[in-house]
């Protein structure tokens, strides 16, 4: 099946984690991302954990594999002036390039949007910093933890009687950035093929991540009233948590809505209930008790085999699975989720696929995460049209590298 996104080429600068998934996206539909990397400065995912059988490496980290599927990658020294001409030769016959630098930095380099723009009217060229290019704080330099603190998501998030606990993952990094800026790419793509313009695309990952805590940003505009952290208790909704299975760290989330739900949880877990609880409000004002009383009862049941009976009984429960649960899911498996790409150094790796099916195009990881610097000759001859002799003599002079 055809890809959708063939014929689109990409020269990323991006890196760590929002960028990399961004063009990952991409690279996944079809499009030829060209990653530029440096041996002297390393993205950061090549040498952060996991790493296969926790052996150290600049190809064997876990993190990078899955941030990089369906990539190539060019070893680019551009503070050498040859490395810069190189790189501009790429941009001038892309279709898009991106990073995720602070403002600046690819001006710097010589690699700005007014430079990629006079070598093609046609480039699109996105930009994804902390701030966006504009406004006082523009050259702060951050990442998803200091993106969840400053947009609020942290508050949000822990226990009511203890400090901001965060939510144990980047979020910013791996959902609402990565996505609205692919879909501006998109978008942007549309825009070059009706017209045969570019455009100049400044997000700032800040403002996406807003969308994880709209109604609390709206109880505030609205209502004046700053919400804080929850717990894993739902205002407004009692019983809602999440309780202990058997077994060593299992356990279920529960939630009832409403009255009716109540009842059913109540007989499927035979619990002993006092008459105020038959309402909503009697349960939010002895929550503690009725949570305790939960707990009781589910604490010596199979988390699996209670999610099927309380499901079954109409009421919102879900196993709370790890990696190992996850990972043999059986929905997953059958919707084909996990592809199997053989790494040159790692050997078979299991890659996540986009969580979108097309009927009739390819919509999964093509090749494995490349090593660094895996197709430098190779983007060279086809490319730049260079020949052997002119790529070994670059590489012992440190431009490819």
């Amino acid at each position: 099946m055809r890809s959708l996104l063939a014929g689109v080429r990409v020269i990323d600068f991006s890196w760590i984690g929002a960028g990399s998934y961004t063009t990952k996206i991409l690279a996944d539909l079809g499009a030829d991302v060209i990653k530029i990397e440096s041996s002297e400065r390393l993205d950061t995912l090549r040498v952060t954990k996991p790493f296969k059988d926790s052996v150290p490496g600049v190809n064997r980290s876990g993190y990078f594999a899955d941030r990089n599927s369906s990539k190539r990658s060019i070893t680019l020294n551009v503070k050498d002036p040859r490395g810069l001409d190189m790189a501009k030769r790429l941009i001038a016959d892309a279709d898009l390039v991106t990073n995720n630098f602070t403002p600046g930095v690819m001006d710097k380099l010589g690699l700005g949007y007014d430079v990629a723009r006079s070598l093609s009217d046609r480039i699109v060229y996105a930009s994804m910093s902390m701030q966006g290019a504009d406004g006082p704080e523009k050259k702060d330099l951050g990442y998803g933890l200091t993106i969840a603190a400053l947009t609020g998501l942290q508050h949000m998030t822990g226990l009511p009687d203890r400090e901001p606990a965060g939510t144990g993952t980047n979020y910013p990094d791996h959902i609402p950035n990565p996505g609205h800026t692919a879909f501006a790419i998109l978008a942007a793509l549309r825009h070059q093929r009706r017209t045969g313009r570019g455009q100049f695309i400044d997000l700032a990952q800040m403002e996406p991540t807003l969308a994880f805590i709209g109604p609390s940003l709206m109880n505030y505009m609205v209502n004046g009233v700053i919400e804080s952290r929850q717990g894993n208790a739902r205002p407004g909704h009692a019983p809602s948590g999440v309780y202990r299975c058997a077994g060593d760290d299992r356990w279920i989330a529960i939630e009832v809505c409403d009255d009716a739900q109540w009842e059913s949880l109540a007989s499927v877990l035979g619990l002993s209930v006092q008459a105020g609880w038959s309402g909503m409000a009697g349960r939010l004002q002895d929550r503690e008790a009725i949570d305790a009383e939960i707990s009781r009862r589910t604490a010596t049941q199979d988390m699996g085999e209670l999610m099927q009976a309380l499901q079954d009984a109409g009421v919102p429960a879900g196993a709370v699975y790890d990696a190992r649960d996850v990972v043999n899911d059986p929905q997953l498996e059958d919707r084909r989720h996990w592809v199997i790409l053989n790494h040159l150094e790692v050997g078979p790796s299991t890659y996540n696929a986009p969580p979108y099916r097309f009927s009739n195009a390819h919509s999964e990881p093509s090749l494995p995460a490349p090593l660094l610097g895996q197709h430098t000759a190779e983007i060279c001859r086809d490319l730049l049209g260079m020949n052997d002799a002119e790529i070994a003599e670059l590489s012992a002079e440190g431009v490819l590298s």
